[in-house]
């Protein structure tokens, strides 16, 4: 079996468009790279900024990408999005990426779309938010749970199409001894599946699939009918310690 496993899927929810946009560039034995980007729809052109995004990884990323090399993709990204831009239009994007490789695994975010790093006994890491809510999980003003409740939730400080932006945080996963599964999503999937159910649904599971489908199956009981675009990337990497 390749040491490498996943799947993926986009939804429009309840609402008229997808701006959702969402890229897995298989390298085969060199690795892959994962990209899930959610365009800002109250900017207008949400979905020409993600697929913006998605666009650059797709055709400039390589195999053995430093974190670095990830954020430097970003900035890419975020200056073809700013030259798209109208003053009636000023369209923005979040971004979460993820290069899994046998020589390292990197990631790259900007906004509150997430990587969840999952081990063998449960969650080990996850990013957090560029958003006025997790600011307020750093003060104590609420719990990581409470973020999904919070009156300024949707408030973004950091996004793809923002002049004179700090970029993506970005870094280094150190693999575990095992199995690692790696769940990028937007808010409109983490909004209605908790992180304990995430995990549970991983332990059933039989593939990256079969997980996406058993948390998709808790997000559409408990969507309102107008829900957001929802849209997840699951990537299983079977890591052998050395020695």
């Amino acid at each position: 079996m390749r040491l490498i496993q996943y799947a993926s899927y986009s939804d429009t929810g309840g609402r008229a468009h997808n701006e959702d946009s969402i890229l897995v560039h298989d390298a085969g034995e060199h690795g892959l790279c994962a990209v899930l980007a959610d365009g800002l729809g109250g900017h207008g052109g949400g979905d020409k900024a993600s697929q913006t995004a998605i666009r650059v990884f797709d055709e400039l990323w390589q195999p053995d990408a430093t974190p670095d090399e990830l954020q430097r993709l970003a900035q890419t990204a975020n200056a073809q999005i700013l030259s798209m831009q109208t003053p009636a239009c000023r369209m923005k994007t979040t971004l979460v990426a993820l290069s899994v490789s046998p020589a390292r695994i990197a990631y790259a975010f900007a906004g509150d779309s997430r990587l969840y790093h999952f081990g063998p006994n449960g969650l080990l890491w996850q990013t957090r938010d560029h958003s006025a809510s997790q600011i307020a999980v750093l003060m104590g003003q609420i719990t990581p749970s409470e973020i999904r409740f919070h009156e300024d939730r949707s408030r973004i400080f950091r996004a793809l199409g923002q002049e004179n932006s700090p970029g993506a945080d970005g870094g280094l996963i150190s693999p575990a001894a095992g199995r690692n599964a790696f769940l990028l999503c937007s808010d409109g999937f983490w909004e209605y599946v908790y992180e304990e159910e995430m995990e549970a649904a991983l332990r059933k599971a039989s593939d990256p699939g079969d997980w996406i489908s058993r948390m998709r199956a808790l997000l559409e009981q408990r969507v309102p009918p107008d829900h957001d675009n929802n849209s997840a990337i699951a990537v299983w990497y079977d890591h052998e310690k050395k020695g």
